[in-house]
């Protein structure tokens, strides 16, 4: 059974930073199309980033790119989703999701997704 479980969100000041985490199992991370995407409270969800398996490349969302990283660690079986200069606006819960694909088709087509983690951005 595929599982994602995300954690590691909190409270951050505006311009912290804070890695979230993905514990993935049945699967293999590097199989598998790999992102973080997010919904803020009251708005849609918006894509942050999709990593395509064995490392070929990624899709950032608009804007994402220059603070945010995206990370799979294959031995451990797991994803992460860097973040710095946060701002009030990120303020959302952070899902990461897996695709049963090579390469990611967009930056919120998930076969997968976990409950999520609240990173909240306030001072």
């Amino acid at each position: 059974e595929v599982q994602l479980q995300a954690s590691g969100g909190g409270l951050v000041p505006p311009g912290g930073s804070l890695i979230v985490s993905c514990l993935a199992s049945g699967f293999r991370v590097d199989e598998y199309s790999l992102g973080w995407f997010r919904q803020a409270p009251g708005k849609e969800r918006e894509g942050v980033v999709c990593l395509n398996s064995a490392e070929e490349g990624s899709r950032y969302g608009p804007g994402m790119k220059a603070r945010f990283t995206i990370e799979r660690d294959n031995a451990k079986n797991m994803l992460y989703l860097r973040m710095n200069n946060l701002q009030v606006d990120d303020t959302a819960v952070y899902y990461c999701g897996a695709a049963d694909s090579r390469y990611c088709s967009g930056l919120l087509e998930y076969d997968y997704w976990g409950q999520g983690t609240l990173v909240t951005v306030s001072s």
